[in-house]
């Protein structure tokens, strides 16, 4: 700083000197172009003065505008001031460094998810406005786009899966491609970024996942099927044979009336009527797998969440005064409308209701709750009992079709239950604990209803 300050004093020296000698040589006409020579130093003097004093604003202000055109190649400190000086050009350098190491981490970062986007087996796009800001190689591969980066040309190339894109929220979508149809699961979200509305879809191959859980699914259909059935049919193959073996004799002719005896009769009558509610049974199971067949489809409406609990409570109360249980009715009143068909979903919470029903009856607290309320921009509604409880080994069976845990279940409730919420864009889940109670969920995301 004096070193700064000494070099103001030299110079406003030599600009008093410079008046000084214009002063006294001023109004001589000998001397008229020596008087105009001694004004011009004056003047150079003011201006290199200034140009001087002002230094520092100029150093800032290259600072600022490095700053602002990412020009991290500037450099401070060509002249020496003094020390104070010093200090602001090396604060200046570090700034400038500081930036330019930031810019080097953003550049390293940016190639980094560049790479990850690339690599990554989840299709990504972004799209602002018309523009495709970013889409990586998977995706550009499941929809047929490669090199496309506008929206407005994937909308000429395919307009239906184009619109489908634009919905906000989470679905499934059959593609056609090359090597056949795939099923790809989308989500569609947007975010504001610097006052900025940007749309991001995600999109995953779900093909060879979904072949797997039906294949899976298949093989515990078809166990379940061939055990009901071999439950019923073997009993009557069987009861067939021994009465065909009652009315015929050891040559395998038919026995004579009068070779009957009144005991033969009776196990034949006996025989006829079990065979007959084998049959019966097995007429039962083909309806109801008809019945699990044959949802209708939903027609849907705007549904009072609250209102439509609390009437199912009501139509409910005669079957828990006889089952001795009692059941708690909990709503939050703030629940937003669900757009749903009121008959398919009282059917799935009546089923619900009288599972927890049987589930509590052989326990000395027979308490049953009903409860819906809003979480995660999700509407909620929750059975809640205190029964036995589920083994987790069932757990995972509870779902699939003709499984159930009652002596006299036909195995469909659960199964129906959860395709009727698949119908709504909902999901069902069960949480529970052996000896404590079950609570199952019905889960129904606000941005789809």
């Amino acid at each position: 700083m004096k070193r700064f300050s000494v070099q103001v004093v030299i110079r406003i020296f030599l600009l008093l000197v410079t008046v000084l000698v214009f002063g006294w040589i001023f109004g001589d006409s000998r001397l008229f172009f020596n008087q105009i020579i001694v004004a011009l130093i004056g003047i150079l003097q003011v201006w290199e003065l200034i140009h001087f004093v002002n230094h520092t604003n100029r150093e800032l202000s290259r600072l600022l505008l490095a700053i602002k055109h990412s020009d991290f190649a500037v450099s401070f400190g060509q002249r020496d001031l003094g020390r104070s000086f010093q200090e602001l050009q090396k604060s200046m350098m570090e700034i400038i460094q500081s930036y330019r190491q930031v810019k080097i981490e953003k550049e390293a970062q940016y190639h980094f998810l560049q790479m990850l986007v690339k690599q990554i087996q989840v299709g990504l796009i972004s799209v602002l406005n018309d523009d495709i800001i970013l889409i990586n190689p998977t995706a550009e591969k499941l929809l047929g786009i490669p090199g496309v980066r506008n929206w407005k040309i994937f909308q000429q190339i395919n307009p239906t899966l184009s619109e489908q894109l634009t919905d906000i929220g989470k679905k499934l979508l059959e593609i056609k491609a090359q090597d056949g149809t795939r099923i790809i699961s989308v989500e569609v979200s947007q975010m504001m970024i610097i006052d900025k509305p940007y749309r991001m879809i995600t999109l995953q191959d779900i093909n060879a996942e979904i072949e797997q859980k039906e294949i899976e699914a298949w093989h515990k259909l078809i166990r379940i099927l061939t055990h009901e059935i071999m439950n019923s049919v073997t009993p009557i193959a069987s009861l067939s044979e021994t009465m065909h073996g009652m009315l015929t004799d050891r040559e395998g002719n038919q026995k004579a009336q009068a070779d009957i005896s009144e005991s033969t009769i009776e196990d034949i009558r006996f025989s006829l009527s079990t065979i007959q509610k084998r049959s019966e049974r097995l007429i039962d199971f083909v309806d109801n797998y008809r019945k699990l067949t044959r949802v209708p489809k939903p027609a849907f409406q705007t549904v009072d969440i609250p209102q439509l609990l609390a009437d199912i409570h009501t139509l409910m109360k005669p079957e828990f005064s006889r089952a001795g249980a009692t059941c708690t009715l909990h709503v939050n009143q703030e629940i937003p409308p669900l757009d749903a068909d009121p008959s398919l979903l009282e059917q799935v919470v009546i089923n619900l209701l009288r599972n927890s029903i049987h589930a509590v009856q052989e326990r000395p607290q027979r308490e049953i709750t009903l409860t819906a309320y809003t979480a995660d921009r999700s509407t909620i509604i929750e059975v809640t009992d205190t029964g036995c409880g589920i083994p987790e080994k069932e757990i995972k069976e509870i779902f699939v079709p003709f499984f159930s845990t009652k002596a006299e279940g036909s195995g469909i409730g659960l199964s129906l239950s959860k395709q009727i919420m698949s119908m709504h864009n909902g999901r069902i889940r069960v949480t529970s604990e052996v000896d404590k109670g079950t609570s199952f969920f019905l889960v129904f995301r606000n941005d789809h209803t």
